[in-house]
């Protein structure tokens, strides 16, 4: 186990067979991690909601759920995970491996449930918490309640529609890799603006809200010269 990967965590394992456990995938024996995986997405949730309802305390009931909904789906988790480096940790079995397993976001979302779940069993619900604060940190931080829980191509979409300016454009203008282990390259256009950004992912899907969300920073950036100069 990386050192690295460890540090991100912050926490250290009594039975560090449990954090073992967690980062074996199926495909490599009978003793993989999706038991853990149904323990982490509970208290993963219970942790979200929680941090919440002390964070926003005004937010009505339907609008944490709606907000906790986008923090703990498979894309967020997916990125958190990749982030952290959790696809160099799996143990996976040899096809997996051949096939790319070590990048699907299904694969790294679950495993990375499986660590909450690994951490909770070994130190308790204040260790989890502790450790999920972590990594979602960045996630979290100067979160606004308007915007979490929708993905950046539907939040590109609503502020070109605010400004009554034409949606974005998508296409994809290469494809890299085996068809097990395609990579996308997708461009998302703002003709009206004059602004093209790009994104790569795994799939059409990915690549198109990595490339809004790259948009999204292009467009912040402008409106924040644009504010100094007045």
């Amino acid at each position: 186990m990386a050192d690295a990967f460890r540090r991100q965590l912050a926490y250290t394992f009594r039975q560090p067979e449990l954090l073992r456990h967690a980062l074996t995938h199926r495909s490599f024996g009978a003793l993989h991690n999706e038991r853990l995986e149904f323990v982490g997405d509970a208290v993963l949730n219970c942790v979200v909601a929680l941090t919440l309802f002390e964070r926003f305390p005004a937010l009505p009931e339907g609008d944490l759920s709606r907000v906790r909904a986008g923090l703990v789906n498979k894309d967020t988790l997916a990125r958190v995970a990749e982030r952290m480096g959790v696809g160099a940790q799996m143990r996976l079995g040899e096809g997996e491996l051949q096939s790319g397993g070590a990048q699907r976001p299904s694969i790294l979302a679950d495993a990375l449930e499986a660590v909450f779940g690994a951490v909770f069993l070994d130190g308790g619900f204040a260790a989890a918490r502790s450790v999920i604060d972590a990594c979602y940190a960045d996630v979290l931080r100067d979160a606004d309640p308007a915007l979490l829980g929708k993905d950046p191509k539907t939040r590109l979409q609503e502020r070109m529609q605010a400004r009554r300016l034409p949606v974005p454009e998508y296409a994809v203008t290469r494809t890299v890799g085996e068809a097990h282990m395609q990579q996308f390259l997708v461009e998302c256009r703002l003709p009206s603006l004059g602004l093209i950004a790009t994104g790569t992912g795994t799939s059409r899907r990915v690549a198109e809200q990595v490339a809004a969300e790259a948009l999204l920073s292009e467009l912040a950036a402008i409106d924040k010269r644009e504010s100094n100069r007045a």
